[in-house]
């Protein structure tokens, strides 16, 4: 019975380079940098940073934001739109 090798895996020098990813530097939560006690929703200028054209809430990864401060901006996004500080959705 003859012994069937897979192929030769690429040495570890050729994986990195076509592995190559750039670094990306980790982003911060703004809230916590600057100890903001609350992120009130009457507060609309703060709130419009974390809220895309089209009028969705922008997540984490892309926003930066804790996980404890993204609740809480939800919420306050969620409480301005209900009281209408903030449109639901952009006209256009």
């Amino acid at each position: 019975m003859q012994n069937y090798r897979k192929q030769e895996k690429p040495g570890r020098e050729e994986r990195e380079d076509r592995e190559f990813r750039p670094y990306y530097r980790r982003k911060v939560c703004r809230f916590c940098t600057d100890k903001t006690p609350l992120i009130d929703y009457k507060d609309v200028q703060t709130l419009r940073g974390f809220v895309t054209d089209r009028g969705k809430i922008m997540p984490r990864r892309i926003s930066g934001v804790c996980a404890r401060h993204q609740r809480e901006l939800t919420t306050s996004i969620k409480r301005a739109r209900n009281i209408a500080f903030l449109p639901f959705t952009e006209r256009g």
